[in-house]
């Protein structure tokens, strides 16, 4: 049958969106009132949303968030050091339009790699590229490719993201080699993408734990000075987390 037929032709086109949405008027006959132009313009748009959603999950899988993590579930709470009209301001993503970083800093379990992955998740909603990584294991990396030749391509992809989480800053010291790394992604990136960092040390004390003081102040200089910086606050969020589950177990 003609219908049949046209079924296959969108299939392999790959209109799958438009396919459903004609298939699903072959099972229903729409309502009288819908002109032919209203049933194109809702075909239409069946297509769109299909491929946008298709595109958002390969940006999210891409991404690697590892977190099921949006900005609407980020806790204001008072004390925690979180302004709602500055989420609020985040969310519109106007700072990757302006390439600015965000820099989150607390101690352990106050919720930065959660923050930092629902702006990665919300850049990837906006459309744009993102990569939520560890520094540690990035910059194990960019070693690993330095020695296999592929370094320049590494970076190269690198520079290419519009958001790009580096997770656990200063976790541990950093060798010399580690920081020209770094700083060879920065300066990738400085004044074209945006960049977000997570660190349990505050920005005052960078400087002094980067120990090349030249490439101290080539990274800060990168990093801070045109930077949201979010102090979170406040108890673990884990323990919190913890603690209500036990209460809820022991009910």
């Amino acid at each position: 049958m003609i219908d049949h037929e046209t079924l296959r032709k969108l299939r392999e086109m790959k209109l799958d969106g438009l396919a459903a949405g004609f298939e699903e008027l072959l099972t229903r006959a729409p309502p009288h009132d819908m002109t032919p132009i209203d049933i194109i313009g809702t075909l239409v748009d069946r297509e769109w949303s299909d491929r946008e959603n298709r595109r958002l999950t390969r940006l999210l899988k891409a991404a690697k968030i590892g977190h099921d993590a949006c900005l609407e579930d980020v806790r204001c709470e008072p004390g925690r050091g979180l302004d709602k009209a500055v989420l609020r301001d985040l969310a519109t993503c106007r700072w990757i339009d302006t390439r600015l970083n965000v820099i989150i800093v607390g101690k352990t379990g106050v919720g930065k790699s959660y923050l930092a992955a629902a702006l990665a998740q919300a850049a990837c909603r906006r459309g744009r590229r993102a990569l939520f990584a560890r520094v540690p294991r990035l910059v194990h990396d960019l070693a690993i490719a330095r020695a296999d030749g592929t370094y320049t391509t590494l970076l190269a992809r690198l520079a290419r993201i519009e958001v790009l989480v580096l997770d656990d800053f200063l976790l541990s010291p950093m060798k010399d080699s580690e920081l020209r790394d770094l700083l060879e992604i920065l300066e990738d990136r400085y004044d074209h993408s945006s960049t977000v960092i997570n660190s349990q040390i505050p920005t005052k004390r960078w400087h002094e734990l980067l120990s090349e003081p030249t490439l101290a102040d080539a990274i800060c200089d990168r990093l801070v000075h045109n930077a949201h910086v979010l102090a979170l606050q406040g108890p673990s969020m884990r323990e919190k987390k913890g603690a209500q589950a036990t209460k809820a177990t022991a009910r």
